[in-house]
């Protein structure tokens, strides 16, 4: 068996979570789209954007094995255990056909976009289909499908992630079943009523755990500092450490080797990211090697306690969510004390000072308060990336310096129409 991953031509809508990885690697539920695929056994392949080719962690597309069924899956299919069963049977009838996507909280004005691979959640191919080259883009994905003539299956409809602000919504709701299939997979032994830990996991002493509404899972060498308050569901991931006197609650996922403190409520924080010191973070999402100074802070909730309207590319996007927090990519930084408004993108390498009242563009020096808003240079980056990766004992390589110079090229737009002057 075979499944094969494609990004289509939405993906750069969920910028700056997915302008760094692909949309199959991002974290919400606790688990990445690809960890679920490969757990049914099989190859995984993926057709990913150019620059993210060195970083597809998952074989290049090949053709399918004669005589078997193969899965064609989007890259921003929500991680849910549910959607991931549902797949693994079809394959298993060998039911060639369409699941499409589900459009429930798109706003009405959005829906008419979604065609061709932009409204398939996952499909079965027949036997024999032939694919696009490995290499192929959206547009050439989107020419191949049309021919493919797959009939729509009468199967509910699957989520996928259209918005940044899609990941937090999801992973409220997958956290507690995805926790229930990752202990049914085993590993884990039960210290306490609902508390379960994983070989060379510490809880720290005097740990006030709240499993009424969740399990809480603490993975291969995590750590929980003590004297803490943690309130399930909550998933801590490999190496993952929590600091002491925290207060991690109310469905938070933390992913390998990230560290944190302070309180910490509905949020996702991905692999070497630091949030060590006291301040709040609620229904959030932090990318990966992301550093947030003591005392930052961030809003999720607006003051006339109304639904939170997100900006993208110029536009207001409603989200019909009471609780939205910030959106920050990979490698921003927060100075001490900074304070984030409700519903706020924070893009990747950028450096942040003072308030957060607007969003922030991508390699940034964001002092607004102070009145100054500059361009990071990329150079400064790489040499940021350089040390950070040493701290962590994780080499620097070719292609991440390159990744850099990527990223920056394909954000150079949201500096130019950011409404600030933007000097060197």
């Amino acid at each position: 068996m075979k499944i094969f991953l494609f990004e289509d031509s939405r993906v750069p809508q969920l910028y700056p979570v997915t302008t760094g990885k692909p949309a199959y690697a991002i974290s919400c539920g606790s688990y990445r789209l690809l960890d679920l695929l490969s757990e049914l056994g099989g190859e995984v392949h993926a057709w990913v954007r150019p620059h993210l080719r060195d970083f597809r962690q998952a074989q290049p597309p090949g053709k399918p094995p004669a005589g078997e069924a193969a899965a064609l899956v989007n890259a921003r299919l929500v991680p849910a255990a549910e959607t991931i069963d549902r797949l693994g049977k079809l394959l298993a009838a060998k039911r060639p056909g369409v699941v499409r996507a589900s459009d429930q909280h798109r706003p009405e004005a959005d829906r008419h976009l979604h065609d061709g691979l932009a409204n398939v959640a996952l499909a079965v191919l027949p036997p024999g289909t032939e694919l696009p080259a490995p290499e192929a883009g959206a547009a050439e994905l989107d020419e191949w499908f049309s021919r493919t003539g797959l009939p729509m299956l009468d199967e509910p409809p699957a989520p996928l992630f259209d918005y940044p602000h899609d990941v937090i919504r999801h992973h409220l709701k997958i956290l507690a079943p995805n926790l229930k299939r990752r202990l049914a997979g085993g590993g884990y032994r039960e210290i306490a009523d609902g508390v379960f830990v994983a070989e060379g996991a510490q809880l720290g002493q005097h740990t006030v755990c709240d499993t009424r509404n969740g399990p809480i899972v603490i993975d291969e060498r995590a750590s929980v500092g003590p004297h803490g308050y943690l309130c399930g569901p909550i998933y801590l991931g490999r190496s993952a450490r929590v600091i002491e006197q925290a207060a991690i609650k109310d469905c938070v996922a933390l992913q390998h080797t990230a560290k944190v403190g302070g309180e910490v409520e509905g949020s996702i924080i991905e692999p070497y990211t630091n949030k060590q010191h006291h301040g709040c973070l609620g229904h959030s999402y932090l990318g990966s090697w992301i550093n947030l100074g003591a005392g930052t802070c961030n809003s999720d909730l607006k003051n006339t306690y109304g639904t939170v309207n997100m900006e993208y590319h110029g536009r207001k996007t409603p989200t019909g969510m009471q609780f939205v927090g910030c959106i920050a990519g990979d490698y921003a930084k927060t100075a001490i004390n900074t304070g984030i408004f409700t519903g706020k993108t924070i893009g990747v390498c950028s450096m942040v000072y003072g308030f957060v009242t607007t969003n922030v563009p991508s390699f940034t020096n964001y002092a607004r308060l102070f009145g100054q808003v500059t361009e990071a240079p990329v150079e400064v980056m790489v040499a940021t990336q350089a040390r950070m990766f040493a701290r962590r004992n994780v080499e620097q390589r070719p292609c991440d310096v390159q990744l850099l110079h990527d990223m920056y090229e394909l954000t150079r737009d949201e500096r130019q129409i950011a409404g600030e002057p933007l000097s060197l």
